[in-house]
Formats: structure tokens, C-alpha cells, sequence
């Protein structure tokens, strides 16, 4: 029964993971093309910076692949993840500033401690609810955003249109029951070097 219960866990993280992967666009940024109010040589070069620190983190180790995610907006590299030591977390902090064009780093990559499946659940439900939450409120463009939860702390990274939007999207996170905190790293329209036309 349990082994079920583990089974049905892991198809429900597959598959959420699956509606992330839609909502990348045609440069695997996270963020919709058609509402992203970056210039298409800035997403170029975003990709570019992801897709090369994808690599050397691989490349450093494999079994980074599942644990460790990167996100590059504007020349920002955003990183979340869990790594089992404090050496493998500055080392991959170096890797990110080793990239080419990056600007800044901001490393929210945790420590492994026991896995604790009643903890990871409740992770896995409080992204969904603010998932939902975004793409229900009209003011909010839920595809200019990527969330991670980790230990009731949402982790959210995107392109607000205005400040108002950053603001609302905050507030969705901090309304859901058992959030303890909210760590936004949330880039402005008018805080982009280059916009589109």
C-alpha cells in the first residue's frame, strides 16, 4: 500500500513538473515569448547562459540534474535546489558566477537533511495553490513566473509588468494556509537593460 502511495507521489511530481515545461516558450526561459517584455536578444542570451550553466553543473556532477534547478532572467541567475554539503553549494555558486554576461547570483540552494515525505507533499500543495492562485487572478500574467517551495517557503522568480503586479503576486503567496515565508526575486519591466520595442 505504501509503495502505491510513493508510486502515485512520483507521477503527480512527473507530471507537474510536465506543466512547467509547457510554459517555457520557444527558449526554454520560463517565460511565455509572447508576453515576455525582455528583447529577443536578451531571452537569446538568457538561454544561452541557462542552458551553458546547465551544462557545467551537469558536468561537474550528475546527480545534479534532479537537484539543483537555474533560472537566468536579465543576466541574473536565480538558483534553488538541495545539495548534500556546504562545499558542493559555493562550488556551484562559483560555476554560476564563472558564466559569461552574468550580472548577479542569488543562491537558495539548501542543505539535505532526512527526506521527509509528509513535508515534500505539503511543498508540492502549497505550489500548486499559488500556481492556481496566479492563473486565476487576471492582473497577474502566471506564466512570467517560476515558484519553488521548499520547507513552507515559496521561492519566486519572474518579470512583473508593474509594480502592482509584483505586489499581488506576493500577497497570493503570503494568503496561502502554512506559507511561513515568502522570498521573491521578482525583476520589474522598467529594471530590465533591454526591453522589446
Amino acid at each position: 500500500m505504501r509503495n502505491k502511495f510513493i508510486i502515485i507521489l512520483l507521477v503527480m511530481m512527473l507530471l507537474s513538473g510536465c506543466a512547467g515545461v509547457a510554459s517555457k516558450g520557444i527558449f526554454g526561459t520560463g517565460v511565455s515569448v509572447a508576453f515576455d517584455p525582455r528583447s529577443v536578444g536578451t531571452q537569446v542570451d538568457d538561454s544561452i547562459m541557462q542552458k551553458n550553466l546547465s551544462g557545467r553543473i551537469l558536468l561537474t556532477d550528475k546527480k545534479y540534474i534532479l537537484s539543483v534547478k537555474s533560472k537566468v532572467l536579465d543576466g541574473r541567475i536565480f538558483l534553488t535546489g538541495k545539495v548534500d554539503n556546504p562545499e558542493e553549494k559555493l562550488k556551484i555558486t562559483k560555476l554560476a558566477w564563472e558564466t559569461d554576461g552574468v550580472r548577479s547570483v542569488r543562491n537558495d540552494i539548501k542543505i539535505k537533511e532526512k527526506f521527509n515525505f509528509q513535508q515534500s507533499a505539503k511543498d508540492i500543495l502549497i505550489t500548486s495553490q499559488l500556481r492556481s492562485a496566479m492563473i486565476f487572478n487576471k492582473n497577474i500574467k502566471a506564466s512570467n513566473y517560476q515558484i519553488d517551495t521548499y520547507k513552507k517557503k515559496i521561492y519566486i522568480y519572474g518579470i512583473a509588468l508593474t509594480s502592482d503586479e509584483k505586489d499581488l503576486v506576493i500577497n497570493e503567496a503570503k494568503e496561502i494556509l502554512d506559507v511561513e515565508d515568502v522570498i521573491s526575486s521578482i525583476i520589474l519591466v522598467d529594471d530590465l537593460r533591454i526591453q522589446k520595442n
